[in-house]
């Protein structure tokens, strides 16, 4: 006997059955099986099947819904958990499209969003009213890599008896399990380090079926669905996950010491560090010695200064997104924080130069001589 090692990629958009009332089961769920790839698939079932169990190894009470994007999972968690006259409470520094759902969108269904620093959980506490539905937080904040307690965060939110949401993206299953810190609900873009090598785009959310149920009801009815030839990359990519981040996270750690002084930048941002404010919570959350592979950077001379360091840039590519093999730059005022006008970007504490680095599996000395030169090219 033999058998693929490769995931069976199933381009159907509709199945067949031998009886109406075969359809009539499984479209029911009195049945197991497949009727239509916007319900289920087999390969985007398979793939998020496979981060459930990296995001809950051992568990058989968690279960894992495929999106064809991460801000597909995450608006669809949110609308599936939450309605007209609730209260959310999320991370002022979050992701700018979660920004933009928050602020434009969600109001539109009548949910109140309390934008803060979530790091300070008696702000949190504070925030809390009788409306609460919901406390959101990112394992490590997009763009600004502060590291909320999500042990304190979880305890809050479910004092209140609310739903404790974190997007885990930027950490993804490798650096850690929030799950395991009291988390009810995990979102990721998948797009990132799960896939790994920007060639696919997807999202997936993980939990308990009680969380998880409201999820997938919205996900069928609001069409966000994963293909199957998304979803088989996405799967390939998982096999690499793990060797892909211990690169990387060490590589960040490498380059945000190197930095760390430099005359041209006046800041470095790297949560394995131990100057990082909320040091002390990454190294108790995360797996050991592991912070993720981006890390951010301010540079002296404000927005001018910090997109003329992207452009001086050689081996690191001006590129869209994070956590793929390659290592890419953004300056984030003006891309993936554009939605956020002067006030909300000092809010979040994002400076005028600030500049990401998503670090990829290039050889480490390389990345720091072109960074080296691109400051030296504005003055630094």
């Amino acid at each position: 006997m033999s058998r693929p090692l490769g995931l069976a990629v199933v381009r159907s958009a509709a199945f067949a059955f031998d009886t109406a009332q075969d359809y009539s089961d499984v479209l029911g769920g009195r049945a197991s099986g497949y009727s239509y790839s916007r319900i289920d698939n087999p390969t985007a079932s398979a793939f998020a099947a496979a981060v459930g169990a990296l995001e809950a190894p051992g568990r058989d009470d968690v279960a894992a819904e495929p999106f064809a994007s991460g801000m597909a999972a995450i608006s669809t968690t949110l609308i599936g958990h939450l309605r007209a006259g609730d209260h959310v409470i999320a991370p002022a520094d979050c992701y700018g499209g979660s920004y933009s759902l928050f602020r434009r969108w969600l109001p539109r269904l009548g949910i109140e969003t309390t934008l803060l620093d979530v790091t300070d959980t008696s702000a949190v506490r504070a925030a809390v009213t009788d409306r609460t539905a919901m406390v959101y937080a990112e394992t490590i904040a997009n763009p600004t890599l502060t590291v909320p307690d999500l042990t304190a965060l979880a305890g809050i939110a479910h004092q209140s008896g609310a739903c404790f949401v974190v997007d885990s993206t930027f950490a993804s299953p490798v650096v850690c399990r929030p799950l395991e810190h009291g988390a009810d609900l995990v979102v990721h873009s998948a797009t990132k380090y799960l896939g790994g090598h920007a060639d696919a785009t997807g999202g997936v959310a993980v939990g308990a079926p009680g969380h998880l149920d409201p999820v997938r009801e919205a996900r069928i009815d609001l069409g966000g669905c994963l293909a199957p030839d998304e979803a088989f990359l996405l799967h390939r990519g998982l096999a690499t996950l793990d060797l892909r981040l211990r690169r990387q996270c060490a590589t960040a750690m490498a380059l945000a010491g190197k930095l760390s002084g430099h005359t041209g930048v006046t800041r470095v941002r790297y949560p394995g560090l131990a100057s990082h404010p909320q040091h002390h919570h990454a190294v108790r959350l995360f797996a050991p010695g592991l912070f993720g592979s981006l890390v951010t950077i301010d540079v002296a001379g404000g927005r001018q200064a910090g997109m003329a360091f992207c452009d001086a840039l050689r081996t690191v590519a001006v590129a869209t997104s994070l956590g793929s093999v390659h290592s890419k730059v953004s300056h984030v005022a003006s891309t993936t924080h554009r939605q956020l006008d002067d006030a909300a970007l000092a809010a979040a504490d994002i400076a005028a130069g600030q500049v990401r680095i998503s670090v990829g599996v290039e050889d480490p000395g390389e990345l720091l001589a072109d960074i080296r030169q691109a400051l030296g090219t504005i003055g630094g």
